[in-house]
């Protein structure tokens, strides 16, 4: 990325957020009531306190935790052509597996999400162009709960050639999901040596490490699985107020994840993650599509830097309900700066309401804004080619001309302009012979023709039938084995 970064943070002020976040963890510390958890920092020298469930983190201990963990990494598809180098010149960007509705792409109305729409947006993802990866985008109402994750792992193998990713969901949820991505990969050690899934640990507020996320942590770092450690603090709710605030005490929190995720596995692929925002301080509700969140966004991007870690966020929020100006105008304004700070990995494709509503138009229209932020990204290159020096004194003193057929402009067009698919640039009059469509209109267009010519993957007989097999199993499962594994005597971490 060339264009200069969108900082927010002066280097003094890096400094003071990071020693205030080293003073809450020696001090203050992080809530934690799990023991298994309690007893990795004990034994790499944190201070545990049994009776007050707090967890206190000395720096010396996160400084080797940084050190241990990459800089960048890759992460591969299903296909053995497709890679994402995370942490390297480009951001990657993503959709995000909250929206539990949806638009109707052929009604508009607003309904609870299904399971073929989950495999819809697999297949949209896997056509876009910009948007890398899939994190299950939606969350559907008319399958058991305690089947949704291994029947969206089946879907995303029939339908994918890019990576898939989920949440933590506790130790039976996730080894299961570790267990299948492994059969697709080729078994265990091959999916550890191409990381196909990209998992999102939610860090509790105000610096609370969560049961659930952990086990799910600490068995996608079994796997070699990168791990997004993502904070939804929340200004003047979950966190204070003022942004530095916040940011102290965010950083804090990703940093014992990082910590708890090294100790148990040291080389993890971890990203800094970032959900977080302000408050609607009227009502009392979040607002995720705020300016505020590109600019808590842009300095968690710097505090990434300040460890050599790569860095996640969400990024297109809005709160609208609709795909209108509302929309349009706080996508930029959290997109943008996600984009520009140099964030690694962008998450929010194609959602609405505060991430809790999904639109498939919305999504392709976001796949075409990611690439036009990129080229704004890019800058301007200049060099004796692109300054074109000896053939504006050839076309200049002509009456009259252009360099509409010139070589140079075939040569750099494509490079130097980014030209939208869905955006309308013709005459008016052009535009209204077509049809007078709008943005919108072409974008169900395109969703349209991705889904009509999708076609599934071709999977050997054997790895279909062994993906088959285990999820038959868990649809068969009774709802009190997944309660079972939550119990320590149940959970057994040297056979995962």
């Amino acid at each position: 990325m060339k264009t200069s970064r969108f900082e927010v943070l002066s280097t003094q002020e890096v400094e003071r957020i990071h020693a205030a976040s080293m003073d809450l963890l020696a001090t203050a510390g992080v809530h934690l009531d799990w023991p298994p958890a309690q007893d990795l920092f004990r034994q790499a020298g944190a201070q545990v306190d049994v009776a007050a469930q707090r967890v206190r983190i000395p720096e010396r201990l996160v400084r080797w935790a940084v050190e241990e963990a990459p800089r960048r990494f890759t992460l591969y598809g299903s296909a053995v052509d497709f890679a994402l180098e995370i942490g390297g010149a480009a951001p990657c960007f993503a959709g995000l597996g909250t929206p539990t509705h949806i638009l109707d792409l052929e009604t508009g109305q607003r309904r609870a999400c299904t399971m073929a729409d989950v495999v819809r947006h697999i297949q949209l993802i896997n056509a876009c162009q910009h948007i890398h990866n899939s994190q299950m985008d939606v969350w559907p109402d008319d399958i058991p709960m305690t089947t949704i994750h291994s029947q969206a792992i089946w879907e995303w193998a029939h339908h994918s050639r890019k990576p898939f990713g989920m949440g933590c969901y506790g130790y039976l949820p996730t080894l299961d999901m570790m267990r299948m991505m492994a059969i697709a990969s080729g078994g265990k050690d091959a999916l550890r040596q191409r990381p196909t899934f990209f998992a999102i640990c939610s860090v509790g507020s105000p610096m609370q490490m969560i049961q659930a996320q952990l086990e799910g942590l600490l068995i996608c770092a079994e796997y070699g699985q990168p791990l997004a450690m993502s904070p939804e603090a929340i200004a003047g709710a979950t966190a204070p107020v003022t942004l530095a605030g916040l940011l102290a005490q965010q950083n804090a929190s990703v940093l014992a994840h990082v910590v708890l995720a090294q100790i148990w596995h040291p080389g993890t692929p971890v990203l800094y993650g970032t959900v977080s925002t302000i408050a609607n301080m009227r009502l009392g509700t979040v607002a995720l599509g705020a300016v505020e969140t590109g600019l808590i966004t842009a300095g968690a991007a710097q505090m990434a830097r300040h460890y050599s870690l790569p860095c996640r966020s969400v990024g297109g929020t809005t709160e609208s309900m609709r795909e209108d100006v509302q929309a349009g105008l706080e996508r930029s304004g959290t997109l943008l700066p996600a984009v520009l700070a140099g964030v690694d990995f962008i998450t929010c494709g194609g959602t609405l309401e505060g991430t809790m509503l999904e639109s498939e138009a919305m999504l392709v229209l976001d796949d075409e804004w990611c690439g036009a932020a990129m080229r704004l990204a890019r800058g301007v290159d200049v060099d004796d080619g692109t300054l074109a020096v000896d053939l504006i004194k050839e076309i200049a003193p002509r009456s009259g001309g252009n360099y509409l057929a010139e070589e140079h402009t075939v040569r750099h067009f494509r490079q130097e302009h980014f030209i939208p698919a869905l955006l309308p640039r013709e005459p008016h009059d052009t535009w209204e012979k077509g049809g007078s469509r709008t943005a919108l209109d072409r974008a169900k267009e395109r969703v349209r023709d991705i889904l009509a010519n999708h076609r599934p993957r071709d999977l050997d007989p054997a790895l279909e039938q062994e993906l088959d097999d285990y999820r038959q199993m868990v649809a068969q499962r009774p709802m009190d084995e997944f309660y079972m594994h939550e119990m320590a005597e149940y959970q057994r971490w040297d056979d995962l």
